[in-house]
């Protein structure tokens, strides 16, 4: 059974409509008899792509002139629902621009929201399915108001496709006064200089943990990625040890990733690295300790010293030229 109509929070970068955002389309199109976006900026530049992956229409709110996406989109969002738009539910990424929405709309709603998604079921009415306890569990959570549903989902929890629909109709989405709040407005952006693929994107991703033993180390995953065409990541320990930047985490607290090929260097498996990539379709895991739990999601187990099978590996790639 379907549901009415499902907005979805969409973000953009460069032009380009964000990985997140094609996700939650292919899920929604899956549950809803519509399908709508909402977005910060200007509708036109993201319509086609949008329209691409299912969304009938683009409800945007214009330039927004250098103000803080949250407030404006939040606000924007519960002006049209008081003023009678009617979406069954409302999927938000897990990102720093949606979690900010969720939580004022929440507010202003006076609506909850069901955080940590991975999958939305329709059992009689939408139900948001969540891991517990480092992934071990699955906590079923559905709203029992008649408001709109809030559901905050994760990254790389569905895929992305494409339905080849026309381009979305885009439609004026007004922004309220927002007082205080919009009185913020964003006036320089800092954006981390890297090399290859994005590691939420990679199709292969080379991660290293505190097995590497010290930070000068962490070379030869980056050397490996490289000559893989991969993107380096990394365990919370050694980004925690300030080794690599935040941006390179791996796991609950960081990114997830589901790349074709995922190799392990000295990471022992925490539960919290690996909810962050049991996803993969291959995973390769290298440790010296046969009982680490990361032999336990792992495809191929090499047990061995970093120190000795990286370098080897790095070899074979060279003399394959």
């Amino acid at each position: 059974m379907s549901v009415g109509t499902i907005w979805v929070l969409a973000e953009a970068s460069n032009g380009a409509v964000a990985s997140i955002t094609l996700e939650m389309l292919a899920k929604a199109r899956e549950l809803a008899d519509t399908v709508e976006c909402v977005f910060g900026g200007d509708g036109d530049s993201v319509a086609a792509e949008l329209g691409a992956h299912g969304a009938t229409a683009v409800h945007a709110t214009g330039d927004l002139a250098g103000a803080l996406p949250g407030p404006s989109v939040a606000g924007a969002m519960a002006a049209a629902i008081a003023g009678g738009a009617s979406p069954s539910a409302i999927f938000i990424g897990t990102t720093q621009t949606g979690r900010d929405v969720a939580g004022r709309l929440s507010v202003k709603l006076d609506a909850p929201v069901i955080t940590n998604v991975t999958d939305v079921a329709d059992d009689g009415g939408l139900v948001g399915v969540e891991p517990a306890f480092g992934g071990t569990q699955l906590v079923h959570t559905r709203f029992t108001s008649d408001k709109a549903g809030i559901f905050l989902l994760r990254p790389k929890s569905f895929e992305a496709s494409e339905t080849g629909g026309a381009a979305a109709a885009v439609s004026a989405l007004t922004v309220p006064d927002l007082g205080a709040a919009g009185a913020a407005v964003v006036t320089n952006s800092f954006v981390e200089e890297s090399v290859g693929p994005k590691l939420d994107e990679a199709g292969v991703v080379v991660s290293g943990g505190r097995g590497l033993g010290e930070q000068d180390k962490f070379e030869m995953i980056e050397q490996l990625a490289s000559k893989l065409g991969a993107a380096p990541g990394a365990s919370r320990a050694i980004v925690d040890a300030g080794w690599v930047p935040y941006s390179y985490q791996v796991g609950q607290t960081g990114k997830v990733v589901k790349p074709d090929v995922y190799i392990a260097a000295g990471i022992s498996g925490a539960t919290q690295h690996l909810v962050g990539m049991k996803g993969s379709k291959t995973i390769i895991a290298i440790n010296k300790d046969s009982e680490a739990p990361i032999f336990g999601v792992a495809d191929l187990g090499i047990v061995g010293d970093v120190h000795k099978v990286l370098p080897q590996l790095l070899e074979a790639l060279a003399a394959r030229g």
